[in-house]
């Protein structure tokens, strides 16, 4: 007797939950959805004019992505901002990025720095905010954040280091937004310019210094209370 082959999904399937997938995860990102808020796979489906089965799919993948959280016996849901998940990832990020900044610090080279000082330079051209992105900072501010932290971490010439950085970054994407959300009076733009300017002195102390403090602030408006909620 021979198995039945594995059948992949349709492709319209495939393309209706493509379709649900980034709605959700464009929502989630820009704030429509708030920290612990229910993801109702029947309501999504209803809203969307798809099936159950195309919705928990799309859910499903969000839940990969750490977008959403499965529930036993309760469905899906956005993560909550205290979820201790966040801690971990602040907590191996302040212990990895340092140590990468300042072997980058050490050891980058005239090219690096160019790439630093441009990365910079296109950060600070970048508006963190538009009304018509929603609540949250936009696409564009934060692909600029990512290339700056990275470009910074470039100069170690490690790529092991520079993947582990990469899937911490996407990994605490969400959580940035809801930190940078609850702190709106952090001055973001001193603590970047710090970093540029501690980098391209090889400044090797104050640069890790800095960035483990950077790093703080932002695991710290998770915890915090006094913050507006996201």
């Amino acid at each position: 007797m021979t198995d039945t082959p594995h059948r992949p999904a349709a492709p319209g399937k495939r393309m209706l939950s493509e379709q649900v997938y980034a709605h959700l995860q464009d929502a989630i990102m820009r704030g429509g959805y708030a920290p612990g808020d229910a993801l109702k796979p029947q309501d999504l489906a209803r809203e969307h004019g798809v099936s159950l089965a195309v919705t928990r799919e799309a859910l499903v993948r969000l839940v990969g992505e750490g977008l959403a959280d499965r529930l036993p016996n309760r469905g899906f849901a956005v993560p909550s901002f205290s979820d201790h998940r966040w801690q971990e990832i602040a907590e191996a990020r302040r212990t990895i990025e340092p140590v990468v900044l300042r072997m980058s610090v050490e050891r980058g080279d005239v090219d690096w720095e160019a790439r630093v000082r441009a990365a910079h330079h296109r950060l600070v051209r970048t508006p963190p905010y538009v009304p018509e992105e929603g609540e949250y900072y936009t696409a564009a501010w934060a692909e600029a954040h990512r290339v700056f932290h990275r470009t910074l971490l470039e100069g170690c010439g490690n790529r092991a280091l520079l993947e582990t950085f990469d899937r911490l970054w996407t990994a605490s994407e969400l959580a940035r937004r809801w930190a940078a959300h609850r702190t709106p009076g952090r001055d973001g733009v001193e603590e970047h310019r710090r970093l540029e300017e501690a980098a391209l002195a090889r400044d090797a102390d104050t640069a890790s210094a800095v960035l483990f403090q950077h790093l703080s602030l932002t695991a710290a408006a998770l915890t915090d209370d006094s913050g507006p909620a996201a």
